[in-house]
C-alpha cells in the first residue's frame, strides 16, 4: 500500500484527511497523520482502518526523517516558516511534497536539485494561493490559445461568514486566524498597476480604498488591495498587462468601520501596552484618545473619528462592548493588536451551528481582433459544520487532489512549482466541481480606466 504522510492536523487538514481516506480503499492507501497531538490526529482519521495517527515534534530531527523516510509522499500542512525543514528531509530521502504555503526564497533555492532528483515539491495549491491561481491560468490560457491579449486582470478572495449565520453589525465573524485578520494590510503599501500607472496606498489609507464588487445571486461585497500585486506578473506571464490588482474581499461598510482601529493605532503590534493584563475594554480605548477631565470615552471617540449622532457605524463599536469598564484585557504584556484581537474573538467567534463562507472573484479584460472584451467569473462554497469548513474544503481538497495525482503519476513535471500548468490546473479543476467549487462565468461590458484622466 502506498503510504501519504500529512503533517499537521489543524484546521485546514480536515476535508484533505477525509478525501484520502475516502479514497484509501480504491487507491490501496494508508493515511498517515502525524501532529503534535495525537488526540488530535486521532479525532481527525475517526478510527478509519487506512488512517494512522501519530504524535511527532518536528523539532524532533530523527523523528521527524524517520516518519518522512517511510512515506510515498508528503503533505505538509505545517505553517509556512516550518516547511523547509520538512523540504529538505525530502530531498534527502527522494520523497515528493505537497503544500499549501507560498513559495519561500529558500524553498524556490532547492529547485536545481528537486529537478535534477526528478522529485515534485507542489506548493501554493491551497486556496489563495492555489485555487486562485488555477482558476486563473484556465482564463487566461483560454484567451490566449484562442489569440486574445490580456488587458486587465483583478482578482478579489474572501472568507466570510455564510448569510444564514451572519448575526453582527460587521457582517464578519472569524473563519480563520484571528492574528492575520487583524494585521492585514501592514508591512509595507499596497502595490498594483491601472492602465499602465503604477499605483500605491499605504497602510494608513488602505481600507478606505475600496472598490464594489457585484456577486451574482449574492448581492454586493468590497474589495480592498492586497499588498503587492505586481508579483503576479511575472507569475502569470502578464508582464504587459496595463491593470493589474488583486484584493480581499468583506461586506460592504466592513472597511470603513475597521479603518477607525487603523487611525486610532489599535492595530499596532510594535509595542506593549503597560499594565494590560488588568484594562479594561473601556480603558484600552481611551488609552488612544487624548486627555480630557470633561469628555467621556464615547464622545472623544465619536470626535476624533468624526462619527456623528445619525451614522450607524457607532453601533458597531458599542456592539463589540468597546466602551465596558467591567470586561478586563486579561492578557500580559500585550501589543494594541493583540488585545483588538481578544476583543474581537469575544463578538465574531462563530457558534456551533455557524457556517463560513468562501468569495472569489476574478475579472479579466482582453482585445480579440480589435474588440475589447471582458469575462467575470465567481465561485462562492459554504462550509458544512465546524469541522468541514468552506475554508477547510477550499484549502484542503486541492492539496489531496494534487498529492494522490502526483502519487499516480499523473503529474509528472519535476520541479519546485505552484499549479499554473495545464497539466495541474485542469483535472485538478474538474475534480473540484464534484465537491461543489465550481466557478460562474459571464461576460460583462470591458471595465476601461481612462488612461486619460490617471
Amino acid at each position: 500500500m502506498k503510504k501519504i504522510l500529512i503533517i499537521g492536523a489543524g484546521r485546514s487538514s480536515s476535508s484533505l484527511i477525509n478525501y484520502l481516506l475516502n479514497k484509501s480503499e480504491e487507491e490501496n492507501l494508508v493515511i498517515k497523520v502525524a501532529d503534535v497531538s495525537k488526540e488530535l490526529a486521532e479525532e481527525k482519521i475517526q478510527n478509519h482502518k487506512n488512517g494512522i495517527a501519530v504524535s511527532l515534534d518536528i523539532f524532533n530531527i530523527d523523528e521527524r526523517k524517520k516518519i518522512v523516510q517511510e512515506a510515498d509522499i508528503v503533505i505538509s500542512m505545517l505553517p509556512a516558516r516550518l516547511h523547509l525543514e520538512v523540504a529538505k528531509d525530502c530531498l534527502e530521502f527522494e520523497k515528493n511534497l505537497v503544500t499549501a504555503s507560498y513559495i519561500s526564497d529558500e524553498m524556490k533555492a532547492l529547485n536545481e536539485e528537486v529537478t535534477s532528483k526528478d522529485l515534485i515539491f507542489m506548493n501554493e495549491i491551497g486556496l489563495d494561493p492555489g485555487i486562485d491561481h488555477m482558476s486563473a491560468m484556465q482564463v487566461i490560457d483560454k484567451i490566449r490559445d484562442e489569440g486574445g491579449k490580456m488587458l486587465l486582470f483583478e482578482s478579489f478572495t474572501g472568507g466570510l461568514v455564510a448569510p444564514e449565520s451572519d448575526t453582527n453589525l460587521w457582517n464578519y465573524k472569524f473563519t480563520w486566524n484571528p492574528r492575520n485578520v487583524v494585521l492585514a494590510g501592514q508591512g509595507g503599501a499596497a502595490k498594483f498597476i491601472q492602465e499602465g500607472k503604477y499605483k500605491y496606498i499605504p497602510y494608513h489609507k488602505l481600507f478606505r480604498r475600496t472598490e464594489i464588487l457585484n456577486i451574482d445571486g449574492h448581492g454586493k461585497f468590497e474589495g480592498y488591495a492586497n499588498r503587492d500585486s505586481l508579483k503576479y506578473r511575472e507569475v502569470y506571464g502578464l508582464e504587459d498587462i496595463l491593470t493589474l490588482y488583486r484584493g480581499t474581499i468583506r461586506k460592504v461598510g466592513f472597511s470603513r468601520a475597521w479603518n477607525c482601529f487603523v487611525q486610532l493605532g489599535m492595530t499596532d503590534d510594535t509595542y506593549i501596552m503597560e499594565g494590560s493584563e488588568d484594562m479594561s475594554y473601556r480603558d484600552f480605548t481611551n488609552s488612544f484618545l487624548s486627555y480630557n477631565p470633561h469628555d467621556s470615552v464615547e464622545l472623544k471617540l465619536r470626535s476624533y473619528l468624526k462619527i456623528w449622532q445619525d451614522d450607524n457605524m457607532w453601533d458597531k463599536f458599542v456592539e463589540l462592548d468597546l466602551f465596558n469598564p467591567n470586561k478586563k484585557v486579561g492578557l500580559k504584556e500585550a501589543t494594541p493588536a493583540q488585545i483588538l484581537e481578544k476583543i474581537l474573538t469575544d463578538s465574531w467567534k462563530l457558534a456551533p451551528e455557524d457556517k463560513d463562507m468562501i468569495v472569489m472573484l476574478h475579472k479579466f479584460g482582453y482585445e480579440l481582433n480589435g474588440e475589447n472584451h471582458q469575462i467575470e467569473s465567481s465561485m462562492v462554497v459554504k462550509g458544512d459544520d465546524q469541522i468541514y469548513t468552506a475554508m477547510a474544503k477550499t484549502v484542503g481538497l486541492p492539496v489531496a487532489i494534487a498529492a494522490l495525482k502526483i502519487l499516480k503519476g499523473e503529474i509528472k513535471t519535476p520541479g519546485v512549482q505552484l499549479p499554473i500548468t495545464k497539466e495541474v490546473y485542469t483535472p485538478i479543476l474538474k475534480e473540484l466541481e464534484e465537491y461543489g467549487i465550481i466557478f460562474n462565468e459571464k461576460e460583462v461590458p470591458y471595465l476601461s480606466y481612462n488612461p486619460e484622466i490617471e
